[in-house]
């Protein structure tokens, strides 16, 4: 039911969508004028700015051929998906109050296990009349790195570093709220805290939640597009006392196309690296759950360079099982042939726009990632650390500003870890169409 007066307010939005694009201008009413725009979604707001509304969202479509240690018998095999297909409202209420609903009908930009029909990816409230503190609360993403803080249409390759599978985690709300505090100092400091109440499938043994603490600081003497020096700092830790979980620490090396949520996949021939950790790991064998995270970024013109360092330690709370510890980190460098900037925004960087219309913004990247775990429980007791190592080589081009076409060839090589066909090794590539309204 829920899901058919959803679709009845999509196709009711979509349809003033269509009407405002024929009728587009500024509506003038008894009280305060409205303005309408198509630009880039459809938007109506009042001009004295108490109200707003703003009806969005993006469809990104992948296809991927990959062979070699991402399939378990070596051979090669493909996959074809929507990463990412998000309806967004969002707007102002009372000029000090905003909100923000998305909803992922791909189910593909979660963890693994959503549901089937989609969810909401992001459903939260927030005051801003602490100006610059803002204080949301709902479901949304916890703050954990430059690379989750860019939104996932403006990242530069298609998938996130494959370091942060090693600190999943910290970045994901896994269908739980919170609460968090954040905002800026002068033009170059942006602060954030939150508390979170997570995790629904693994609750302690009195079906408490799993609780959850995050800090993230920035700081940007130059903060403007094309002219971009950054550095931040991250804190994350979670309580797993008593708390019976899956404690795999697995990537999938940068190719989605092995194991996806949401659209085929390789299936049972698909291969996730797994670094450490155990499936159904008891309760009482770990207590806490401590993660670090720096970044730093440099841009200037079309040239950019940044990168992250993180850090993982799952505390034993238990003489049976010993700490297991990971880190990771990755390098990156873009360069935008036709000569735009990455944009930028206090704490993230944000969309090229293309300054010619006919060809477009063109952008080349390599990116490095690099992730390691020592654990000494269970089948890793006797081996050395398992380690993975990426490498991304790829073109983005920005026909416009909503849409985007990508390609990413990846190769990437495994230690002390192989498929079933003896391989340690794997390459392949991966395309993207996306569209943003």
């Amino acid at each position: 039911m829920i899901r058919k007066h959803f679709a009845g307010f999509v196709a009711s939005a979509l349809a003033m969508a269509v009407t405002a694009q024929a009728f587009a201008g500024t509506v003038t009413t008894d009280g305060a004028d409205i303005v309408v725009k198509t630009k880039g979604g459809l938007e109506v707001a009042t001009t004295d700015k108490e109200f707003s509304f703003k009806l969005g969202g993006r469809i990104q479509a992948d296809y991927s051929r990959f062979d070699g240690f991402y399939t378990n018998n070596g051979n090669t095999a493909d996959a074809g998906y929507f990463r990412r297909a998000y309806l967004e409202l969002g707007g102002v209420m009372y000029k000090d109050w905003a909100y923000q609903i998305a909803y992922d009908f791909s189910h593909n930009s979660g963890g693994d296990n959503r549901s089937e029909d989609g969810y909401f990816d992001e459903a939260s409230l927030a005051y801003n009349g602490f100006s610059p503190v803002s204080i949301k609360v709902g479901r949304f993403d916890p703050e954990f790195g430059l690379e989750k803080a860019t939104s996932s249409k403006w990242v530069t390759a298609q998938e996130r570093t494959a370091a942060y599978d090693l600190v999943d985690w910290t970045n994901a709300h896994n269908g739980g709220l919170g609460i968090q505090a954040s905002g800026t100092v002068g033009d170059s400091l942006y602060g954030s805290v939150g508390a979170f109440a997570k995790d629904a499938t693994n609750q302690d043994k009195d079906g408490d939640s799993t609780k959850q603490f995050n800090l993230r600081g920035v700081f940007a003497p130059m903060h403007e597009a094309g002219n971009v020096l950054h550095f931040g700092i991250n804190y994350a830790q979670r309580d797993l006392s008593d708390t019976a979980f899956d404690g795999r620490i697995r990537s999938r090396l940068g190719m989605r196309g092995v194991s996806t949520d949401g659209g085929q996949d390789a299936g049972s021939n698909g291969n996730r690296l797994t670094l450490g950790g155990a499936n159904n790991t008891p309760a009482g064998a770990y207590d806490t759950d401590k993660a670090w995270g720096l970044e730093a970024a440099w841009a200037m013109g079309p040239f950019s360079v940044q990168g992250e360092y993180v850090k993982r330690d799952v505390q034993a709370d238990s003489a049976a099982f010993s700490d297991i510890k990971a880190d990771g980190y990755y390098g990156q460098l873009a360069y935008t042939i036709t000569g735009e900037a990455r944009g930028y925004k206090l704490g993230k960087f944000d969309s090229i726009k293309p300054s010619n219309k006919q060809i477009g913004a063109w952008e080349v990247f390599y990116r490095y990632d690099h992730l390691s775990v020592d654990d000494d429980n269970g089948a890793f007791a006797n081996i050395d650390d398992v380690e993975g190592k990426v490498h991304n080589v790829g073109l983005n081009w920005y026909a416009n500003e909503s849409i985007k076409l990508s390609g990413v060839y990846v190769k990437a090589k495994v230690d002390n870890a192989q498929n079933a066909a003896g391989d340690d090794s794997g390459d392949g590539f991966v395309m993207r169409a996306q569209y943003v309204f």
